[in-house]
């Protein structure tokens, strides 16, 4: 019975084709908005995991807070910056092993009479490289060590692109008019700012800057076995005495988060803008099955007598309602198959520009079946509420009345 249900119901959406896909056209856009926007946010969230997992979960990072604002940068204009003292703090915290500072700046770069602004890293070389030798990998040449004071390390991008000419290992770089030498490239890692971004000694760049203390960001690395969540307590409680904070209260020129916090908090972000997204995508939604809805009820007016005559011939209230709810859920269920298409052809699209114009591997397109099946449910179940209204209607109409419509 079911079956003959839908493919009557099929025959009739054939026989008003033009209007059936024009109502359709409204599920495919919302669909395909949803599936694209889901599929990217689940991508970039698979990234960021990925690049959590690849740094550890046995660091701790502390950046500077200024203004309520919470970044590398925020050291700088803080009250009290993060400063080589912290570093000495935290280093006689028990349970920290590594504790490694860095320094952030946006300086100008010469190679070849080209010039650029460039965002250069500096480091601690032999507590950086342990606490992070899974992080860069090198197509050519060597790491820094704590004697190559003019030497430097190029992200993937400033050796390929950003300059008109490729440089190479060996090559002589002026950063703020002091010559440095290329001694190893990186692999592209994904993230723009590190792949178009120079490291070379900390103690190089403080020179440049003519500053000796302040540093950008901290990360410590805890021992094995120590409690991660214990020890970033220990560091908070220690640095707000630095600083003359009460205990009792939030750090007001700095924070200390651990990987996992870190991991939340990126996630919480991405949560936000992704179900903003969707709700805007789901306007599309309510519009197509606002449509639908018009089309069902101009159906029932155009069949009023046929309905009139299934139901002479013995049809059921069911029977009529039945029939007039597949019409409505093929026209929902049609779109989403289209929409599910079209949807995940421009995350794949998405993905492909990001990495092609950005250099970016964060904005990736998630394969998750359940995604598209639910998807697919969702198209179906807009359908057929969208439909409910009008084919309670057409189920109610009295036959002698139906077969005298004109």
């Amino acid at each position: 019975m079911l079956y003959d249900f839908f493919i009557l119901a099929l025959n009739n959406l054939k026989r008003r084709k033009l209007r059936s896909w024009l109502t359709v056209i409204g599920i495919v856009i919302g669909i395909a908005a949803v599936v694209g926007l889901i599929s990217i946010g689940q991508g970039l969230q698979e990234a960021v995991n990925e690049q959590f997992a690849s740094l550890g979960a046995d660091k701790i990072t502390i950046m500077g807070k200024a203004g309520g604002m919470i970044s590398p940068f925020a050291s700088e204009i803080s009250s009290k910056p993060l400063t080589e003292r912290d570093i000495e703090i935290i280093r006689e915290i028990s349970g920290v092993e590594i504790v490694s500072g860095l320094l952030m700046k946006s300086l100008e770069a010469e190679f070849k009479g080209e010039k650029k602004n460039i965002l250069v890293y500096g480091i601690e070389p032999e507590e950086y490289s342990e606490m992070f030798e899974s992080v860069y990998t090198f197509y050519k040449g060597r790491a820094l060590d704590s004697e190559d004071k003019s030497k430097i390390i190029l992200g993937y991008n400033v050796a390929n692109k950003d300059f008109e000419k490729k440089i190479g290992v060996g090559d002589k770089i002026k950063i703020n008019e002091r010559e440095f030498e290329v001694v190893g490239l990186l692999e592209k890692i994904g993230d723009p700012s590190d792949d178009s971004s120079i490291i070379l000694n900390i103690d190089s760049l403080k020179e440049m800057i003519g500053n000796e203390e302040i540093v950008s960001m901290i990360f410590a690395k805890i021992n094995p076995g120590a409690d991660i969540d214990k020890v970033a307590e220990e560091i908070e409680k220690q640095m707000k005495k630095e600083r003359d904070e009460k205990l009792n209260e939030e750090p007001k020129t700095f924070v200390v988060q651990t990987s996992e916090q870190l991991l939340e908090a990126f996630g919480n972000i991405l949560g936000i803008v992704q179900a903003v997204l969707v709700g805007i995508a789901a306007i599309s939604l309510f519009v197509g099955g606002v449509g639908i809805m018009n089309t069902m009820y101009t159906s029932i007016l155009e069949r009023t007598k046929e309905i009139g005559i299934m139901k002479a011939i013995g049809a059921k209230n069911t029977n009529i309602l039945t029939i007039f709810l597949f019409e409505a859920g093929l026209i929902g269920l049609i779109g989403g198959v289209i929409g599910v298409s079209i949807g995940i052809g421009i995350a794949k699209a998405t993905e492909l520009i990001a990495m092609e114009a950005l250099g970016t591997r964060w904005l990736k397109a998630s394969a998750n079946l359940s995604i598209y099946i639910g998807a697919l449910i969702f198209a179906f179940l807009i359908g057929v509420i969208s439909g409910t209204i009008p084919a309670l209607r057409a189920s109610k109409l009295k036959p002698v009345d139906a077969l005298r419509y004109e």
